[in-house]
C-alpha cells in the first residue's frame, strides 16, 4: 500500500525562508527550501510504501526556518522549529475513495517541549468545505500559520466512483516524487480520525470555469489571499475556495520546464559536467541551435523528434512517463519511458524500460544519464546499457547565431559475471553505432551541422585559397623585411650622404685619377661591410625573382573528363627538414594518384613555405584508393632530387570531414625528427554519378566475361558500415568461403571497386579484415591437397609492407615481408577465381598504363611547334660541346642510321625509352648535302617526375670522306622548372669502325645553352648531363637488341 502526501502552499507562516519535513515512522523526507516569501508554494508530492493502517499511525509534517549566517570565512547552515501538523493515517482511510482532498491545517507550535494535547474535528461549510479545528484556549495562543495538504491511499488521485476529480477537473500536475519504504510498527501514534464525505460538486464546477478563462483570456494568477471572518462558515468557505484555486494552478506552474528553472536555481551552475561514460562517444556533432532549444527538442513531453525517431527505428507502445522532481541533495528531473523494440532475425520483440535523469541543467549546459532495461533478451538481467547525452554551447561564435555540441557517450553496467560478456558488449556497441547514425541523420534534418564538412564547401575553400596568395609587392616586403636588408640601406644613405657632404680627397700614395683607394684600415673595414651587404641583397632579390618567374604547371589547371574528380588545396608546409641541416632547400610537392602526377611550384630557400595552389586530376572512372604525396629539394628539371619525407593518404580510412582539413604527417628519417607536415584540403566527388559505375562495370565485364550488377542501396549500405567504408565505395561481387589458417574459418568474401574484405562470425568471435586490389602482389590457384580437403586453394599474395591492417587474417609472411592469404570451398571455384583475377588485372593495369593511355588518345595540337630561340648548331658550337658518350655498335653505318630514320625501329625504341606520344616529321633537304626534320614527344614520369615535352631539330649532313653521318640536334624542354631558360645541344657521329665496314662507332656530344642567367646554372648542368648521358646508353643498347632478334629473324 502506498501514501501519497501532496504539499501544495503554506500562508501566514513567521519566517521567509521555510521548508516541510514529513516524518513517516522512521523515514523522513523534505522539501525544497522556499526563499524570500512567508507564503511559500511547493507544489511537490512524496511517496511511502507501508503495509497496512493500523491505530496509532499518522504522519508528522514539520514547519522548518532555514537560516545561513556569515562565521569568519564560512556560511553555517541553521535551522529552527516553526510548527508541526500530526495527521492520522485511519482518518484517511475512512474517506471516500481513501483521499483526503486538499485541506488547510493549522501548524501546531510545541509547549515545553511538547505536543499540546488537543482534539481534531471537522467543520463543513455551506458547500462542502473542510477546515480543522483546533479546540483549546492554551494552543489558539500557538498557531503559526497554516499548510495546504492532501493525502491518499491506495492510488494517485483516482476515485472508484469515477470522478477524478483533480486530474480530470483541476489537472494538477503533480511533481517531486519520492518513495521511501516504511512499516506501520514504526509509526507513531495519534487521535482517532473521524470519516468525511465529499464536498458538493458546485465549487468543482466554479473553478473548472475559472480555469478554462484563465487559459483562454491568459489573466493573472489572482494572488489577494481571504481573510478569516468571525464566521465559522465564511471562514470554511473563503479558506477552500483559496485552496482550491492554488490547486488548479498548479497546472502553470509545475512540468518540464519549471523542473528545469528549479534545478536551474538551485545552485546547478556549480556542479561539474560529467565525463563521458567509458564505452566511448557514440556522436560528437556541432548544430546551429542554442544548447536550451536543442534539449527541449530532444526532452521535452510528447516530443516530434521522439516519435519521428520510433517509427524510423520501429519501435512501438512508446510510453513517456511525466518529468518529475526526484529530491535528494539537489532537485533531479527524471521520468520513465518505455517501448518495445521490433523483431530481429536473433532476438524476438523485446520490452525496453529507459529511466532518464537530469544531471544537470543550467540553462546553457545539460546532461542527461539514461539507464535502459532489456529484462527480455538472453542474459538481459545481467546488464544494463547506459546512455549520457551532454549539450554544451560552442565557444566560437558563427555568423548564423548561436551553435551547440551534442556528445552522446555509451557504457554498460553489469550485475553480475558471466562469460557471455564480450559478446553482450560487442552487440550492444554495434547496435548502438547504428541506432544513433539513424538519431544523427534525423537531427540534421532539422538542425543545420557545423562539422567541417558543412563548413568548408569545395569551392568556397578553393575561392579562400586563391584570395589568400600573396601579392608580389606584399611578398617582397615580407621577403625582404629583414637585418641584413636594414642595415644595407641603411648604411648605403649613410655613406651616400657622407659623400654628398665631403669634398674630393687629394690623389696620394698609389691613387690616380679615377681610382680612390681607402686611406684608412677603417675604411677598408667599412667597404668590405658595405660590399658583403650588398652581396647578400642581391643575392636575395635574385631568389625572389627566380621564385616569381618560377610557376607549377599544374596549379590552377582544371579538370577535365567526367568521373571521378580529385581536388587538392595545398594549403603550407611546416617544419620541413632538409637532409643536411646547414643547407638551404627548396622544396616542391608531388601528388600521385592512380598513375597519374601533379606537381607544385618551387618555393625557393622555405622551411615553412606557404604555397595557397588548388591542383586538380583529370577524371577516373572508379574512386581512387590512396594518394601519394612527396616532398623534394629542387635539384634539376630531370632529377626529382633528395626527399624531404612522402605520406600516404588511403581515401578509404579517412571520411570526407576529415579530407576537408588534414594535417598530413610526413614521414622519413628527417620529417619524423622534426614532425614535418603538410596541410592540405582534399575533396573527392563524383561528376558523373551511376553512370561513372556502369561505365567501370562494363569494363569489368569483358574481362570477366559475364554480367555484373550494381548491388542495391541498402546491400551497398550494410556492406559500407560493416567495414567502415566512405559512401562513394559500392560492392561487386560476395562469396561464401573459408579463409585458411591454423583452423578454417567461414565466412563471406566480399569485392568492390577498391578492396577484398573478409567477415566472419562464429560464436562471436569475429574475423574482419580488408585489402586493396593495389596492394596484391600476385594471385595463384593451388590443386586440392589433403589438408584443404579436397578443395582448390586461392593464394593471394600482397606487396612488400603493404595491407599491414590485415595482417591478423594471413596464414603466413615470406622472407621478403609478403602476407599470404589463403581462401578455399568456394560454391563455383572457376567463375570465383576468374572474377578475383579479372578484377586484379582491370585494377592494377588501370594503374600502372592509365598515364600513357589518357596522354596517346589525346590531339597533339601542333606537335612541331619550336621556340623561337631554336637555331640550327653552327660548326662553331661544335668546337665546344662535350663529349658524353660513345659505343661500338654491330652493323654498318646505314644500319645504325634507322634510328634516326622515322621507321618502325625509331619508334619501337624511342616508345621503350620512355617517350610518349612520339612523332616525327620526313627528312626534306634544305641545302645540298642537308636535310632537316622535326620531332616532337613527352617524356613519361618514369624519366622526368614533371613528365614535360619536347620539341628538337635535328640536321644530318655526311662526314667527312663519307665515313658516316653528323646529326646536330637541339632540344626544347617544356613544362618543366626553368626549362625556358636553356636549350640543349646534341652532336652525332656516326663512322665506319672497321675496315670489313660491318661495325660501326658512335660518339654523342652535348652542350647547354643558356638564354637566361640564373642562379642554379651550374646544378642543372650536371642534372642535365648525367640525365642524357644516362639516355644515351638507353637507346643504343636497345638498338644493339632489336638488330640482333631482327638478325635472328632474317636467318630463320
Amino acid at each position: 500500500m502506498r501514501l501519497y502526501v501532496y504539499i501544495l502552499q503554506a500562508k501566514d507562516l513567521p519566517a521567509k525562508e521555510t521548508f516541510a519535513k514529513f516524518h513517516v515512522g522512521k523515514h523522513k523526507s523534505k522539501t525544497r527550501v522556499a526563499r524570500d516569501t512567508s507564503s511559500p508554494i511547493w507544489n511537490e508530492e512524496f511517496v511511502f510504501r507501508i503495509s497496512d493502517v493500523d491505530e496509532g499511525d499518522d504522519v508528522v509534517v514539520s514547519i522548518l526556518h532555514h537560516e545561513q549566517q556569515q562565521d569568519h570565512q564560512s556560511i553555517v547552515s541553521t535551522t529552527g522549529l516553526i510548527g508541526k501538523v500530526r495527521i492520522p493515517l485511519c482518518s484517511i482511510a475512512a474517506e471516500e475513495n481513501q483521499t483526503l482532498l486538499p485541506t488547510w491545517f493549522v501548524i501546531e507550535k510545541l509547549s515545553d517541549g511538547k505536543f499540546v494535547n488537543i482534539e481534531c474535528v471537522t467543520c463543513r461549510g455551506v458547500y462542502g468545505g473542510r477546515f480543522w479545528f483546533i479546540y483549546g484556549y492554551e494552543l489558539y495562543h500557538c498557531l503559526s500559520g497554516k499548510i495546504l495538504l492532501s493525502l491518499s491511499l491506495q492510488g494517485k488521485w483516482e476515485s472508484t466512483s469515477g470522478e477524478k476529480v483533480l486530474n480530470d477537473k483541476q489537472d494538477i500536475n503533480l511533481e517531486g516524487v519520492k518513495e521511501l519504504q516504511g512499516s506501520p510498527k514504526d509509526l507513531i501514534s495519534s487521535k482517532d480520525g473521524r470519516r468525511r464525505k465529499h464536498h458538493d460538486g458546485k465549487h468543482i464546477m466554479k473553478n473548472f470555469v475559472n480555469q478554462i478563462d484563465k487559459l483562454f483570456h491568459k489573466k493573472e494568477e489572482i494572488s489577494k489571499r481571504l481573510h478569516d471572518d468571525s464566521s465559522v462558515d465564511q471562514t470554511v468557505n473563503s479558506n477552500y475556495e483559496d485552496a482550491t484555486d492554488k490547486c488548479s494552478s498548479s497546472a502553470t506552474c509545475t512540468g518540464f520546464e519549471e523542473g528545469l528553472d528549479l534545478m536551474q536555481s538551485c545552485d546547478s551552475e556549480r556542479e561539474e559536467m560529467p565525463e563521458n561514460l567509458q564505452g566511448g562517444i557514440l556522436l560528437d556533432q556541432k548544430y546551429l541551435v542554442s544548447p536550451c532549444d536543442l534539449n527541449k527538442y530532444l526532452f521535452t513531453p510528447s516530443s516530434q523528434f521522439r516519435k519521428e525517431l520510433a517509427e524510423l527505428q520501429g519501435l512501438s507502445d512508446v510510453q513517456e512517463g511525466p518529468w518529475t522532481v526526484m529530491q535528494e541533495d539537489t532537485p533531479r528531473l527524471t521520468r520513465v519511458v518505455t517501448y518495445m523494440r521490433a523483431a530481429s532475425k536473433m532476438v524476438k520483440a523485446v520490452k525496453a524500460t529507459e529511466n532518464q535523469v537530469y544531471r544537470k541543467a543550467s540553462g546553457k549546459q545539460f546532461a542527461v544519464f539514461v539507464s535502459v532495461s532489456t529484462p527480455d533478451v538472453p542474459y538481459g538481467n545481467t546488464f544494463k546499457i547506459e546512455l549520457l547525452y551532454k549539450i554544451l554551447p560552442e565557444t566560437e561564435p558563427t555568423a548564423d547565431g548561436e551553435s551547440s555540441r551534442l556528445i552522446i557517450s555509451w557504457g554498460i553496467q553489469f550485475n553480475q559475471s558471466t562469460i557471455m560478456k564480450g559478446m553482450i558488449e560487442g552487440g550492444a556497441r554495434q547496435g548502438l553505432r547504428e541506432s544513433f547514425e539513424q538519431f544523427a541523420n534525423l537531427l540534421t534534418k532539422t538542425y543545420k551541422t557545423l562539422d567541417p564538412a558543412a563548413v568548408l564547401d569545395k569551392d568556397q575553400v578553393i575561392a579562400t585559397v586563391q584570395s589568400e596568395q600573396k601579392t608580389d609587392l606584399k611578398s617582397a616586403f615580407l621577403y625582404f623585411w629583414s637585418s641584413s636588408v636594414f642595415c644595407a640601406v641603411l648604411l648605403s644613405v649613410y655613406v651616400v650622404a657622407h659623400m654628398l657632404h665631403c669634398e674630393p680627397s687629394k690623389i696620394q700614395g698609389f691613387e690616380f685619377y679615377g681610382l680612390d683607394l681607402p686611406d684608412s684600415f677603417g675604411e677598408l673595414l667599412s667597404s668590405g661591410i658595405l660590399v658583403l651587404l650588398l652581396e647578400r641583397v642581391y643575392m636575395m632579390t635574385v631568389h625572389f625573382i627566380q621564385a616569381r618567374l618560377h610557376r607549377g604547371r599544374d596549379q590552377g589547371v582544371k579538370a577535365n573528363g567526367k568521373g571521378w574528380i580529385l581536388t587538392i588545396a595545398l594549403i603550407k608546409g611546416t617544419n620541413l627538414a632538409s637532409v643536411e641541416a646547414t643547407e638551404l632547400f627548396d622544396p616542391y610537392v608531388v601528388f600521385t594518384c592512380n598513375g597519374k602526377t601533379r606537381t607544385s611550384s618551387v618555393k625557393l630557400q622555405a622551411q615553412d613555405p606557404q604555397w595557397n595552389e588548388v591542383i586538380e586530376f583529370d577524371a577516373m572512372e572508379e574512386p581512387p584508393s590512396v594518394l601519394d604525396v612527396e616532398v623534394f629539394d629542387f635539384d634539376g628539371p630531370f632529377d626529382q632530387g633528395a626527399s624531404l619525407g612522402h605520406a600516404e593518404i588511403n581515401f578509404l580510412k579517412h571520411t570526407a570531414d576529415e579530407l576537408a582539413d588534414m594535417s598530413v604527417p610526413l614521414v622519413g628519417h628527417h620529417a619524423q625528427a622534426s614532425q614535418s607536415k603538410l596541410q592540405l584540403r582534399i575533396f573527392l566527388e563524383n561528376k558523373n554519378g551511376v553512370e561513372t559505375m556502369k561505365d567501370y562495370l562494363s569494363k569489368v565485364e569483358k574481362e570477366v566475361g559475364k554480367k555484373l550488377n550494381i548491388r542495391s542501396p541498402q546491400k551497398n549500405s550494410a556492406f559500407q558500415k560493416l567495414f567502415g567504408l566512405p559512401h562513394e565505395e559500392f560492392l561487386l561481387k560476395e562469396y561464401t568461403c573459408y579463409l585458411k589458417r591454423k583452423l578454417p574459418v567461414q565466412g563471406k568474401l566480399f569485392l568492390s571497386a577498391r578492396i577484398v574484405a573478409f567477415y566472419s562470425n562464429v560464436f562471436g568471435h569475429k574475423t574482419k579484415f580488408y585489402f586493396l586490389w593495389e596492394d596484391i602482389d600476385d594471385i595463384q590457384v593451388l590443386p586440392p591437397t589433403f589438408a584443404s580437403l579436397g578443395s582448390p586453394l586461392l593464394l593471394i599474395i600482397l606487396k612488400k609492407n603493404r595491407g599491414l591492417d590485415a595482417k591478423h587474417g594471413a596464414k603466413s609472411q615470406d622472407d621478403e615481408g609478403r602476407l599470404w592469404f589463403y581462401f578455399q570451398s568456394f560454391v563455383s571455384f572457376d567463375a570465383t577465381s576468374r572474377t578475383i583475377m579479372a578484377l586484379w588485372k582491370t585494377r592494377t593495369l588501370s594503374v600502372d598504363h592509365r598515364a600513357q593511355i589518357a596522354e596517346e588518345d589525346q590531339d597533339v595540337a601542333d606537335p612541331f611547334l619550336l621556340p623561337e630561340a631554336v637555331a640550327v648548331v653552327s660548326d662553331t658550337d661544335a668546337l665546344m660541346m662535350s663529349k658524353v658518350y660513345t659505343c661500338d655498335l654491330p652493323g654498318d653505318v646505314e644500319l645504325v642510321m634507322k634510328i634516326f630514320g622515322g621507321g618502325e625501329l625509331e619508334r619501337k625504341i624511342m616508345e621503350k625509352s620512355g617517350c610518349l606520344s612520339y612523332a616525327s616529321t620526313t627528312w626534306e633537304s634544305k641545302k645540298p648535302g642537308i636535310y632537316e626534320r622535326r620531332l616532337s614527344y613527352k617524356y613519361n614520369h618514369y624519366v622526368s617526375v614533371f613528365g614535360g615535352g619536347v620539341t628538337c631539330t635535328q640536321q644530318k649532313s655526311p662526314a667527312p670522306n663519307d665515313e658516316g653521318w653528323i646529326i646536330n640536334e637541339i632540344v626544347a624542354l617544356h613544362d618543366v622548372p626553368f626549362g625556358d631558360h636553356f636549350r640543349v645541344h646534341i652532336r652525332y657521329e656516326v663512322k665506319k669502325a672497321g675496315v670489313d665496314c660491318k661495325t660501326s662507332k658512335c660518339e654523342v656530344y652535348l652542350k647547354i645553352r643558356w638564354l637566361k642567367t640564373i642562379k642554379f646554372e651550374q646544378r642543372i648542368s650536371k642534372s642535365i648531363m648525367e640525365k642524357f648521358r644516362n639516355r644515351f646508353k638507353v637507346i643504343f643498347d636497345l638498338f644493339q637488341k632489336e638488330s640482333v632478334a631482327n638478325s635472328s629473324l632474317t636467318l630463320l
